[in-house]
Parts: structure tokens; C-alpha cells; sequence
């Protein structure tokens, strides 16, 4: 499932800016679909001209009837009748979507056979200090089993000590979620930490749902801005 909100605080219609000859929500599709992981890939969408766009070019959309404060609803909504176990989220600004990192998230659930996690999701090591500063970069700590403790756009760890063990990590949109823990998402009311660093991970872990962390390496560009999508174009082999 791919959110896709029209609306932009950062960067109006960004979804549908071109990315070397296609809107970037289509890239975005056609990297999860090429993937060949996945039963079903469907954007899930507010806008006529995202969903036009996605269906006139042969992928799957559906339009969501309610307002969404975040993606997580959005796809709650599309899922709730759908007979799924696990509905992996990418986010509509991840063109660059890989295979590998997605195969992470995946393979948390077979080792799980008590089904215990909730949810998985991907964090990237980072080491520019432009970039771990930067609010727009959500951050995520883990304990030693690389179970989430904490996502923050503020530098976290604090770096009241720096040694050479001293590691920040970057969480990337990405989420594979069990449908009851998706569910509980969308019943459960939006808490003061969620509230504040406006990052709907921190719901989960607010009312103590276990979210597993998978480290990749592959970073690629989130087009949050004008200056990323710029990024893109250059990028885009």
C-alpha cells in the first residue's frame, strides 16, 4: 500500500512533479511492483489526478472517502475488509524503493513465530552532521535487539559524549505491519509524543506495540523538498 496525499506542507504536489518523464508517485508504484514481492500493490489516495495517473497507466489506486491525518489511517481504511496478514507501507516519495531492504522487513515475520511484533520498519546509518541535525530527519534509537525505543527529529542520542561508538540512525518511511496492529492504529487516539514530534511511528510505541528495526544500507532520496527532487533527477539512472 502507497499513501498518497495531494496536499503538502513542505512541497505542494510533489507526488506529481516529473521525475524523468513520469510523476514521481508512478515511479514510486512501479519500483514496489518490480519488486515481485508483493500480492497486490495499490496507491491509496485523496487526489482524482494521482489516482488517473496511476490507473490510466495500468497499476491499481483506490481513493480513500475519509480525511487522514497520516498514512497509517489512510491505509488502515483501504485494509479493514481485505482478508491480509501483512500490508507493507511505502511511502509515495520513495521512488528509489529497493528489493532488498523490503525483503528485510518481510523476513522479521518468519522469525516470529509467536507473532509477537507488531511492526518492522528500516532505519540507515547516518554520519553527515548537516543531516542528523536536520528536523525534516527523523531519528531512531534501538535497544540490543534492535527493537525501536524511540523516534525523535531531534538529535537522538544526545551528543553530551562522543566516542567512537556513537551511531545515528535515520528511519526510513517504510513499514510492514500485522493487520490487527494496523487496526489498533486507526482506534487508537493520537497521544501528547505522537502530538508533538508529529511522527506517526511514536503512536505505536506509545501504547506498546514492539516495532523491529531493520538496518539497511540502501538510503535513496525521500523527495520531501525541491532540492531533493533536483537530487532525483540526477540520481535517476
Amino acid at each position: 500500500m502507497i499513501p498518497a496525499r495531494y496536499a503538502a506542507s513542505r512541497f505542494p504536489a510533489k507526488l506529481m512533479q516529473d521525475l524523468s518523464g513520469k510523476p514521481v508517485i508512478l515511479r514510486t508504484y512501479e519500483a514496489a511492483v518490480q519488486t515481485n514481492l508483493f500480492d497486490d500493490v495499490f496507491v491509496v489516495t485523496d487526489s482524482d489526478a494521482i489516482f488517473d495517473v496511476i490507473t490510466k497507466s495500468g497499476g491499481k489506486a483506490l481513493m480513500s472517502v475519509k480525511e487522514h491525518e497520516c498514512g497509517s489511517d489512510r491505509i488502515a481504511e483501504a485494509v479493514e475488509n481485505m482478508d491480509v496478514d501483512i500490508i507493507v507501507n511505502v511511502q509515495g516519495d520513495e521512488p528509489f524503493t529497493d528489493r532488498e531492504s523490503l525483503v528485510g522487513v518481510l523476513e522479521v515475520f518468519k522469525d516470529d513465530p509467536k507473532k509477537e511484533i507488531d511492526l518492522a520498519s528500516l532505519m540507515v546509518k547516518i554520519t553527515d552532521q548537516e543531516e542528523i541535525e536536520n528536523p525534516n530527519t527523523v531519528k531512531v534509537i534501538v535497544d540490543n535487539r534492535n527493537f525501536a525505543l524511540y523516534f525523535s527529529r531531534s538529535v537522538i542520542p544526545h551528543p553530551r559524549a562522543v566516542s567512537d561508538r556513537t551511531v545515528y540512525y535515520k528511519h526510513k518511511g517504510i513499514y510492514a505491519f500485522r493487520k490487527n496492529a494496523l487496526m489498533d492504529f486507526q482506534r487508537l487516539p493520537m497521544l501528547s509524543l505522537e502530538a508533538t514530534e508529529k511522527i506517526e511511528a511514536i503512536r505505536y510505541l506509545e501504547y506498546g506495540k514492539k516495532i523491529k528495526m531493520v538496518e539497511t544500507t540502501a538510503s535513496g532520496i525521500e523527495i520531501d523538498t525541491p532540492e531533493d527532487l533536483k537530487k532525483a533527477k540526477a540520481a535517476w539512472r
